[in-house]
């Protein structure tokens, strides 16, 4: 398992040097900056790797770019509209381009208008720390009551639209904001940061697509751009959805194993694969992060490690980002199937038997509390994370030798 570590480039608040001090071995890292739907040039591609490739002081990192996450799905590719072909040649494109800057794994989502969705992006844990979370009474609210997007009371059912409106009728001006602020964040440092009043335009254009209309689209998609990925050796990954349920009435396609499977078996090329986060996924009580690894394993190509708290096993359900090692996902055994995985592609002498992990979001502790990083990537909370999944690794590899 290759230890990665996610930059937003030079703004970030978490620098190279601190991956370093991390003892991380490659970076994840994206043109945040270029438009969605543009060709991400040699020339940019260019300057982000010269940027991780030094330390703060100009000496040599000895790191490299590794992953891309993400290279954007344009909308208009989503809903086959407006300039949607053009995107996918610009598409194509970029992945020549990031073929011949020599970095083979590209993830994506697939996710109607929004990358993910909390309601909070600081909540107070036990321990006095934070985690992002996500509340169902508080988006149900904001579904109904701020965003007043017609038929969103009949989305939930009785007992969570009724809790939603005493909480909206509680809530102080200061809050409806923060929630309007929280719930459109978007992507942590992307080049477009979405209103409310152009989310009310994305999900106006949504409004008669189906699941399976979106599901048909993203098979549209890969059938254009995976064959190429495959001639240029590149593997890409599609990220689960997040929250993995229907959100604001959007359709979701990522969202559960079945998913995974029909995506997979529609464009049936080993360069079409997975992204699997067990954060994304685990906030599903039906969703078996183990045994997926186990069987969809093949098509594994990057891997996100971190866990959720649910606060039911319903679906949809309130959530927030535990520890590591402390959610409702059993990160013991998905590590025991990925090393299993990886055992087996020895084996079978692929070249891609190191699959690369990011110790995916984090709570803030300690300095990150002043040190106001992105959401969800703090430098502690991730170090923190990073070094028990380290020690997991590192005992069922102990443990594996023993046995051999």
């Amino acid at each position: 398992m290759r230890q990665a570590w996610r930059w937003f480039g030079p703004n970030d608040g978490v620098g190279i040097d601190d991956m370093l001090q991390a003892g991380v071995e490659g970076v994840v890292s994206a043109l945040h900056h270029v438009p969605t739907g543009e060709i991400w040039t040699a020339e940019e591609i260019r300057r982000r790797q010269d940027q991780i490739a030094v330390r703060r002081d100009g000496s040599a990192s000895g790191l490299r770019w590794e992953v891309v996450e993400s290279l954007p799905v344009s909308e208009d590719i989503k809903k086959q509209q407006g300039a949607w072909r053009a995107h996918i040649e610009a598409y194509r494109a970029s992945l020549r381009n990031l073929a011949d800057a020599g970095i083979e794994v590209i993830c994506y989502n697939f996710m109607p208008v929004l990358d993910w969705t909390r309601t909070d992006l600081a909540w107070r844990v036990g321990h006095g720390g934070t985690a992002m979370r996500f509340d169902l009474g508080d988006f149900a609210a904001f579904d109904i009551h701020i965003l007043k997007r017609p038929g969103a009371a009949e989305s939930f059912t009785d007992a969570i639209t009724e809790d939603a409106n005493r909480r909206f009728a509680e809530m102080s001006e200061a809050r409806r904001e923060e929630l309007i602020a929280n719930v459109v964040f978007g992507l942590p440092g992307a080049a477009e940061n979405f209103s409310l009043a152009d989310v009310r335009v994305h999900l106006a254009q949504y409004a008669n697509m189906s699941p399976e209309t979106l599901r048909q689209h993203l098979v549209d998609f890969l059938s254009e751009v995976v064959p190429e990925a495959e001639k240029l050796g590149l593997r890409m990954c599609c990220h689960p959805d997040d929250p993995p349920f229907p959100l604001m009435g959007l359709p979701r396609v990522m969202s559960t194993e079945a998913d995974y499977r029909a995506t997979m078996d529609a464009v049936d090329l080993p360069a079409n694969g997975i992204t699997l986060c067990s954060g994304s996924l685990g906030a599903r009580a039906d969703n078996d992060l183990p045994g997926m690894m186990k069987r969809l394993g093949d098509r594994v190509h990057f891997l996100h490690l971190r866990n959720v708290a649910r606060d039911t096993d319903t679906t949809p359900c309130s959530f927030y980002e535990a520890e590591h090692l402390g959610g409702d996902t059993d990160m013991v055994a998905l590590v025991k199937a990925v090393l299993q995985e990886e055992k087996r592609r020895r084996a079978a002498g692929r070249s891609d038997s190191s699959i690369p992990f990011r110790p995916d979001h984090g709570q803030d502790i300690l300095d990150d509390l002043n040190r106001k990083a992105q959401p969800g990537y703090p430098a502690i909370g991730r170090l923190k994370g990073l070094a028990e999944l380290r020690g997991v690794m590192t005992a069922l590899e102990h443990v594996e030798g023993a046995e051999a």
